[in-house]
């Protein structure tokens, strides 16, 4: 009997890279297949192939959300949706009536805690769309009263289970074994209950300690029947109120397609697999490993993380791991998921984030993940830059880029209300302001003029809020632009997208004159950035200058190099004069004036940032030499030397004439 071995992906078994070997938990024997030559062969298939077969046989529609099946499938049945609206809306109002009673009675609402108990226990039974509208909030501790925070947080990871039975039959239907028989041991009772499943604890026959995430009973007819409520009321509210400009349907659906990735535990751990590829190479995060063997749609084993929650600050400190730091790696992370690569954690709320016990960031629960596409991620950054320069004429055009203003939109009016929502009465930087002030402060405005919310923009501002939530929570001061910027910095001087490189020549010229005090900000910035070097910058920016995308940068560059050397050049000449004269005696010598104060000013830009590189980490003198070697036989080096001798020459040439004709 042959032995046919099918790859969970597309190309050959993979080895598992974190420990160079090949997992046992990766294969599934599904079928015996006879050959031509009359032998048999066992087929051997992941369960994410198995699924795809499953699909492509039984052809699952709600697999997928599909909101024109879902209307399709509650347009007949009013009853059923009018029952839901009713079951919404009856405890909600109660509650709402009560907070309005308390309040009559001179009760302190915001610290009841017999209404932040109510509130939770409201959420709970109105399902796991709005347990989600609770985690969102729970993160929120500059909109949230302690004790209502407090409540909320048990929404992450501490539900009411569902019964073991049902558990234990959805790991049979989905593994084609009960739990006793594929796993050494399994935890009586689940250790965590979230919106979509709870976990379990367990221990494969071959050892590893693992997390079993089993999915909720009739999840997907109580999320379908919110999500097609929510839409048609989405829809209502954008027909009838004119002032309504963003999509607020097409943010429903990107909400809903989110929410039905997240119900299907394949599709979780590949995004998984992929969210390691692209960031488990990050100082200090940490991705765990999924067991492909044992996993299926309604069930996830994943490799178990010991850790504790970011927000349990007082058990991170008696571990010796700095909460503050994990924050930052966080925001580092974030940045690059965000700006670098577009894939992205959309749900990175407390119970999703772990200080493990070696002190590294750990990332949970990949189902509810997005994507952003190029065009809005060098976007982002564009406004980024403008936001923290100030520079709202240019911040107003990224929002044209961004889709939130059509390109026809009189920018006229707009870029003094951006102005304004980033005036700082105290005088501190934009960079010192947090996201949800701006958010607020831009919902205002985005009201007032007319924006409109693309559907891809809900989930960051989901994903960076929450993030920053977490981060005040540890560290009120703490500031994620100001983290963010030096990130955004490196990128602006080593990425070559033309998309970047056109934003560094906006950011470095203003109408013809080059911005050296920008330079310095952009360096002193990029230097803080975990994975900037000095070679990869001077390395990519030779090249850049040299190449034909960089000639108008090359060419201002050149100018302002020729008079930083004029200006260098005019100094010595000026105090060699003057030691001639006052020194020595020489008065048939006439003293030369100095720099003026723009040449000046020029000179001291260009000595602070040689300081600046000198500062930066990767210099060295003893390795610069050899490097300079090399770079004096680079064309385009040369091309650039050649340049700023010939202008040097020509302006030197020039001054000796004037001179020599103002004598006469």
């Amino acid at each position: 009997m042959i032995v046919k071995t099918l790859p969970p992906n597309s190309g050959s078994i993979q080895e598992d890279s974190r420990n160079g070997k090949t997992s046992p938990g990766e294969l599934h024997i599904i079928d015996v297949v006879p050959e031509e030559n009359g032998t048999q062969s066992l087929v051997v298939q992941s369960p994410r192939l198995l699924a795809a077969r499953r699909d492509t046989q039984t052809a699952e529609p709600e697999t997928r959300y599909n909101p024109l099946e879902i209307a399709a499938h509650y347009q007949n049945r009013p009853l059923q949706v009018l029952g839901r609206i009713f079951a919404v809306l009856r405890p909600t109002l109660s509650f709402v009536f009560g907070l309005w009673s308390d309040s009559k009675r001179g009760i302190v609402v915001k610290n009841d805690r017999r209404r932040a108990v109510q509130l939770r226990e409201l959420l709970t039974r109105l399902g796991p769309a709005y347990i989600k509208i609770g985690q969102a909030l729970s993160t929120r501790p500059d909109l949230v009263p302690p004790v209502y925070l407090e409540e909320l947080t048990r929404l992450q990871d501490q539900l009411p289970p569902f019964p073991n039975e049902i558990a234990y039959q959805f790991i049979q239907e989905e593994l084609g074994a009960p739990p006793q028989e594929i796993y050494a041991e399994l935890s009586p009772q689940p250790i965590a209950a979230a919106s979509l499943g709870q976990v379990y604890k367990g221990k494969l026959k071959t050892g590893e300690e693992v997390a079993v995430k089993v999915q909720r009973p009739d999840l997907r007819e109580r999320i379908t029947i919110d999500l097609y409520i929510l839409r048609n009321l989405a829809a209502w509210v954008q027909k009838k109120f004119k002032r309504v400009r963003s999509d607020l349907v097409g943010i429903l659906d990107e909400l809903g397609d989110r929410i039905f990735e997240e119900m299907d535990y394949i599709h979780e751990g590949e995004n998984a697999e992929r969210f390691f590829e692209l960031y488990g190479h990050i100082k200090d995060v940490y991705v765990p490993k999924i067991y492909w063997e044992y996993t299926n749609r309604r069930v996830l084993t994943m490799e178990w993380i010991n850790g504790t929650k970011l927000t349990q600050t007082a058990e991170i400190r008696a571990q010796g791991i700095d909460a503050r730091y994990l924050i930052e790696v966080g925001v580092q992370c974030s940045l690059r998921q965000l700006l670098e690569h577009g894939f992205f954690h959309a749900d990175p709320h407390p119970g999703n984030l772990l200080a493990t016990t070696d002190g590294k960031l750990a990332y949970l629960d990949f189902g509810m993940m997005s994507e952003i596409k190029p065009p809005q991620r060098y976007g982002l950054i564009e406004a980024i830059v403008h936001v923290v320069n100030r520079d709202f004429e240019g911040l107003a055009k990224d929002y044209v880029k961004l889709d939130f203003l059509s390109p026809e939109t009189d920018l006229t009016p707009i870029i003094p209300a951006f102005a304004r929502v980033f005036a700082d009465a105290q005088g501190a930087t934009v960079a010192e302001l947090n996201i949800k002030s701006i958010t607020d402060e831009l919902s205002a405005l985005m009201y007032e003029y007319p924006f409109r919310v693309p559907p891809y923009y809900a989930l960051i501002i989901r994903s960076l809020v929450t993030l920053e939530g977490i981060a005040i929570f540890i560290d009120p001061n703490f500031k994620v632009l100001s983290e963010a910027y030096p990130y955004v910095s490196k990128r602006l001087l080593t990425d070559p997208a033309p998309e970047l490189r056109a934003s560094l020549q906006d950011l470095l010229f203003k109408d013809g004159r080059f911005r050296w005090n920008r330079l310095e900000n952009l360096l002193k910035n990029a230097r803080n950035s975990q994975d900037y070097d000095f070679n990869l910058v001077l390395n990519q920016g030779i090249e850049f200058l040299s190449s034909e995308r960089g000639a108008f940068i090359r060419d201002k560059l050149v100018d302002e190099s020729v008079n930083g050397l004029d200006a260098l050049g005019k100094n010595i000449l000026h105090n060699f004069t003057y030691l001639l004269r006052e020194r020595v005696g020489l008065t048939a010598v006439n003293e030369t004036p100095a720099a003026t104060v723009e040449q000046q000013q020029t000179l001291e830009h260009i000595k602070r940032i040689l300081n600046i590189l000198r500062e930066t980490r990767g210099f060295d003198p003893v390795e610069l030499a050899p490097k300079i070697a090399q770079l004096l036989v680079n064309p385009g080096v040369q091309r650039l030397g050649q340049q700023v001798a010939s202008r040097f020459t020509q302006k030197a040439l020039a001054r000796v004439i004037r001179q020599l004709l103002a004598s006469e």
